[in-house]
């Protein structure tokens, strides 16, 4: 591949993968929510690609659990809709879709009725004799937060769950939960009290969309298949780290949700966190599930508290112009939609390193990446008369995550020619590009990884309590005011000036949005 005269080769090892993902077993997915966004957008056309590609089990099937009334037939005209809308490849697949939509059907109740799941019940052991399920089931709340108690005690009142300690039991019996998972510490902890007196631990699987994206599993790969790069990853090399989630929409008609919500819960807590564990986390002793949720969890453990009048020196909060007009949004809300914090691991390899991290709402662009900026060169060789305008640039290391997912590397050279100038120079590589095919919809892998019984990618209930514990002080304060003003940014802007001076005191700035 040739861009901007960069020529990228990628070489695919030959022989066995290194990890081998294995085959999803025959499963029942039972879905609470079908008629919903979420389920419109991202799971119908995950699992529908997913029949495409030839992912899916054999024997699959999907039951729906809504509390609109609709028949098999409506249910899967109301699918078939949505997938012409939201799949990934279009036109839709016509043979893909005949053989899809035989394995929908649909169940309608109430959450708080018994009666529902003694229907739901019985519905499930017709479509396991029918598709031949092997009675596994696959229980998927795309709720609100609020209905997770009351499903999870119809389902476990009428028998459909049951506690499985044994990871390879068959039929077996796993729960997926949707964020936000809890609203501070103290909810987090109550919800996953509720969860184990029906479950355990190795039944839930807390998805977090982010950790699904391709390019978010690739910073492990990156980081220890790479020797070049390994022995740099510490306070020695690296001055600090930037992790940015900027997003060019508003809160897009969903003000009530949003208001409840904000920028912090909404994309530090989980995916900016999970994100930040990964670039942070020591080496695993193996690339298995609880391997590296272990290493992970330890980075949650290192992060250095930050709480009442410490917040406003370490965060900077922002709302934007005209959030307060928004449809559903409280008078005087205080919520804000945009968020950059200064953040330290400490632990023997990042002591020192400050981890800066910004999300907000109506930005100049849309893009997540993470930048690694390495330390300056120590001695200044090409300190000669009239090189002060030619100011040497540390190298950066930038993984994006979205859009244009892949991974870029700055560095000085010379200018051609009798002068010794100097250039900045940034090779980049991108996915879709080098590798010649779509980067796949992060949904489609995390739900195969369910149907595995495959954690790695999901958030364990130690990591969730760890990452609350540190982002709980931090809302709080804020609410009280006690952690500074919620300052207000034009839409369409980098965010409030404010954060550019939480950078700036220690004399550096952010990555131009």
């Amino acid at each position: 591949m040739d861009v901007k005269g960069v020529h990228i080769e990628t070489h695919p090892r030959e022989g066995e993968p290194l990890v081998r993902a294995g085959r999803p077993d025959p499963c029942t997915v039972v879905l609470f929510g079908a008629t919903g966004d979420l389920a419109q957008r991202k799971l119908f056309p995950a699992l529908f690609e997913l029949d495409r590609a030839g992912l899916l089990p054999e024997h699959f099937a999907v039951v729906a659990f809504s509390r609109s009334a609709l028949d098999d037939t409506a249910f899967r005209a109301h699918v078939k809709a949505g997938l012409e809308k939201f799949a990934r490849t279009q036109p839709l697949d016509e043979a893909t879709w005949q053989r899809f939509a035989p394995r929908l059907e649909g169940v309608s109740g109430a959450y708080d009725d018994p009666q529902s799941f003694v229907r739901l019940r019985e519905r499930l052991t017709q479509v396991s004799q029918k598709q031949k399920t092997g009675d596994n089931q696959l229980y998927y709340l795309a709720t609100p937060a609020s209905t997770f108690p009351q499903i999870l005690k119809g389902l476990a009142d009428s028998g459909l769950l049951t506690r499985q300690t044994d990871p390879g039991h068959h039929p077996w019996r796993r729960l997926v939960i949707e964020k936000p998972f809890g609203h501070d510490l103290e909810s987090a902890k109550a919800l996953n009290r509720e969860l184990f007196s029906v479950l355990d631990e190795r039944q839930i699987f807390r998805i977090d969309h982010y950790l699904g994206k391709e390019t978010v599993q690739n910073i492990l790969v990156f980081r220890f298949a790479n020797a070049i790069f390994e022995p740099l990853w510490n306070r020695q090399h690296i001055d600090h780290v930037e992790i940015t989630a900027a997003e060019t929409i508003g809160v897009e008609g969903r003000g009530g949700f949003y208001d409840e919500t904000g920028v912090i819960r909404d994309m530090v807590q989980n995916h900016l966190l999970q994100v930040l564990a990964l670039c942070a986390m020591e080496p695993p002793v193996s690339f298995g599930a609880e391997d590296i949720r272990d290493e992970k969890n330890k980075v949650f453990r290192a992060l250095r508290p930050v709480e009442g009048t410490d917040v406003a020196d370490h965060v900077v909060v922002g709302q934007y112009q005209g959030y307060a007009q928004e449809k559903g949004v409280k008078p005087g809300s205080r919520t804000p939609t945009y968020v950059a914090l200064r953040m330290h691991v400490d632990s023997w390899r990042w002591q020192g390193v400050p981890f800066y991290v910004r999300a907000g709402k109506n930005l100049k662009r849309r893009m997540t990446e993470v930048s690694i900026h390495f330390k300056s060169v120590p001695v200044g060789l090409f300190s000669g008369e009239g090189a002060t305008c030619q100011r040497l640039q540390p190298n950066v290391l930038t993984l994006r995550i979205q859009p244009r997912e892949g991974i870029a590397l700055s560095f000085e050279s010379k200018v051609p020619g009798e002068d010794v100038n100097i250039a900045g120079v940034t090779m980049d590589f991108n996915y879709a590009e080098s590798f010649a095919k779509p980067v796949p919809e992060a949904y489609e892998r995390l739900l195969l990884d369910c149907m595995r019984g495959n954690a790695t990618l999901f958030a364990r209930q130690d990591s969730v309590e760890q990452a609350w514990a540190y982002v709980t002080p931090i809302l709080r304060a804020i609410e009280s005011g006690e952690g500074g003003s919620v300052h207000t940014y034009a839409p369409g802007s980098a965010g409030p000036e404010a954060a550019a001076s939480l950078m700036a005191r220690s004399g550096r700035r952010w990555t131009p949005l």
